[in-house]
């Protein structure tokens, strides 16, 4: 075998496995990705988010979200947290919003804290920790 076709064979070789071991890494990451979107968390945040009404001054009605939430979801045993970043498309603008959430006890997931950078790159709490937060409806067969 010449130099030349030696050359190739290794190359050929060394580029199967960065494309292999990029095709892993991208699919560790693409579920990552996938499993904090659809997790409860993550549903829990769009919902508080898409009923904020400060966040609705600013932007307008929220039409949709970013296709790509980033953040953590932790659980350990009954309690779990979570801090996710969120891409918010109201009817008059976008804005990146944070939420943290918990649960304790297997409860359902509780907005913490939560936030979006405005216009002008200020901060602006969407959660006030002095604010009491309203209680669960209930409907007519008591759930």
């Amino acid at each position: 075998m010449t130099s030349r076709k030696l050359f190739f064979v290794i190359g050929g070789v060394i580029a199967a496995v960065i494309l292999l071991v990029a095709i892993f890494v991208g699919a560790i990451v693409g579920l990552a990705l996938y499993s904090i979107g659809k997790s409860e968390a993550s549903l829990t945040a769009k919902t508080f988010l898409t009923n904020n009404d400060r966040l609705k001054q600013d932007i307008g009605n929220v039409t949709d979200f970013g296709s790509i939430i980033t953040g953590s979801v932790n659980s350990r045993g009954s309690d779990g947290e979570a801090t996710l970043s969120l891409k918010v498309i109201g009817e008059k603008r976008k804005v990146n919003a944070n939420v943290s959430l918990m649960y304790r006890d297997n409860r359902s997931w509780r907005v913490t804290d939560a936030s979006y950078l405005n216009e002008s790159g200020q901060t602006v709490k969407l959660l006030d920790a002095y604010e009491k937060e309203p209680s669960p409806t209930v409907n007519e067969n008591g759930k």
